[in-house]
């Protein structure tokens, strides 16, 4: 997939994330593996739902320093692929949207973005799960960072949530 395509079609500007889906308490906030090279690490969800009440964690997002041409995987819970999730684009500060990815129902696991897709040298993916669930539009989410060489994730606080609207 080739999200510099995407970004020039029309970068879209930081929008309202209307984020949705909600974990049961019992799940709590989950997990996201990523594999990137010889890197494998876990992200923290940085927002959930918790009894029906919209939940922000106080998680930092992990930072990831790839080389070109590195190719990125993400691996879900079972039950947010049940539910179903994508991922979202954003620039090194988390405030502009460059694209979206979708991944296929019921995949636990997609492997279909390559460092270089994306045309900044740093940049996040933001694995957000469906809609759904006690909180309406509220959902989990789990950012992740990425630095290729040259790259610069300037002034943004790794503790920040993603936008909310």
């Amino acid at each position: 997939m080739d999200l510099r395509r995407t970004a020039a079609a029309g970068v879209l500007p930081a929008l309202v994330l209307l984020l949705a889906g909600c974990a049961s308490a019992d799940e709590g906030p989950g997990q996201v593996r990523v594999q990137a090279g010889a890197q494998d690490v876990t992200a923290q969800a940085v927002q959930g739902c918790e009894d029906g009440e919209e939940v922000r964690y106080d998680t930092t997002p992990p930072i990831i320093e790839v080389s070109p041409d590195a190719d990125i995987t993400l691996t879900v819970s079972e039950s947010v692929a049940e539910r179903g999730w994508g991922v979202q684009v954003f620039d090194e500060r988390l405030e502009e949207r460059l694209g979206t990815v979708e991944v296929p129902a019921g995949e636990d696991r997609f492997a279909g973005i390559n460092s270089s897709d994306v045309i900044p040298p740093a940049f996040y993916l933001l694995v957000v799960e469906d809609k759904g669930g006690d909180c309406g539009v509220w959902s989990r989410a789990w950012p992740i960072g990425f630095i290729r060489a040259g790259g610069d994730l300037g002034g943004a606080s790794s503790s920040e949530a993603p936008p909310e609207g």
